[in-house]
């Protein structure tokens, strides 16, 4: 059985977690969802720990971080959250995974079969959370990329690349000619290999160069639309949920 806890501010984010959860396993139980740093401190100063812990970085009233210097937290934490600018500080607090929001199925399986594997062992926290620091390396970014066409192969320069895109399992790459290439390589993989300082991924489809960001309007339910030039042929919203890092990407 492993005990969880969800500190989570916005109820909706909250509920979808733990109905990705519970549907993962019959064995994963949430003891408690919290909303704050003040309620997190409280209900660590009274419960015995849990065995994982899910924590968003941004709460109502502050960084989540705040809560290991008012609390002791011996427990593991998977970070979930739409800002990506923490993940050195939450792997020094105990964090041994950070997943960007809109959280998905898959990479929710992934972040806990990797704590099934890696605290299945009998470490001290300490040791296990030195050995992911170290093996955090500065990420390196593609200058180019290889794409096939029939027999024929050729390579695009990343900074040709207006946005990057997903239609079912397909992955294309449009440049800023109005271009379309098929990648061999899925989107998740793809933004990985792009500098985030220039690409920001505003869907689980999408992935936008900020020189390709002609307008932005807002939009129904706290998302917004872009007008991109070239234009793919995919949604062009960004997430809600993506709304806060887009906004601070754009402002970078």
């Amino acid at each position: 059985m492993i005990r969880t806890v969800i500190i989570e501010d916005e109820a909706p984010a909250a509920k979808k977690l733990r109905n990705l959860l519970e549907k993962m396993n019959s064995d994963i139980t949430v003891l408690a969802t919290l909303d704050s740093i003040e309620e997190s401190v409280k209900w660590f100063s009274v419960f015995p720990q849990p065995d994982l812990i899910f924590m968003d970085v941004q709460l109502a009233d502050g960084l989540s971080l705040e809560i290991f210097n008012q609390a002791t937290i011996t427990a593991p934490v998977i970070f979930t959250t739409a800002y990506d600018q923490y993940m050195l500080q939450a792997f020094k607090s105990n964090g041994i995974e950070y997943l960007l929001k809109p959280l998905n199925a898959e990479e929710l399986e992934q972040a806990v079969q990797k704590f099934r594997q890696f605290f299945g062992q009998n470490i001290q926290l300490e040791n296990k959370i030195e050995q992911l620091l170290q093996q955090l390396q500065p990420p390196t970014y593609k200058d180019r990329f290889l794409v096939k066409t029939g027999q024929h192969m050729y390579h695009i320069n990343t900074s040709e690349i207006a946005c990057m895109y997903a239609v079912g399992k397909l992955a294309y790459t449009l440049d800023f000619t109005g271009k379309k290439h098929l990648m061999e390589d899925s989107l998740s993989t793809l933004e990985t290999q792009l500098p985030p300082d220039n690409f920001y991924k505003v869907s689980r489809h999408l992935v936008v160069n900020i020189k390709s960001v002609r307008c932005i309007h807002t939009w129904f339910s706290g998302r917004l639309k872009l007008e991109l030039h070239p234009t793919p042929e995919v949604e062009l919203e960004v997430s809600r949920d993506r709304v806060p890092g887009f906004k601070e990407w754009l402002g970078k």
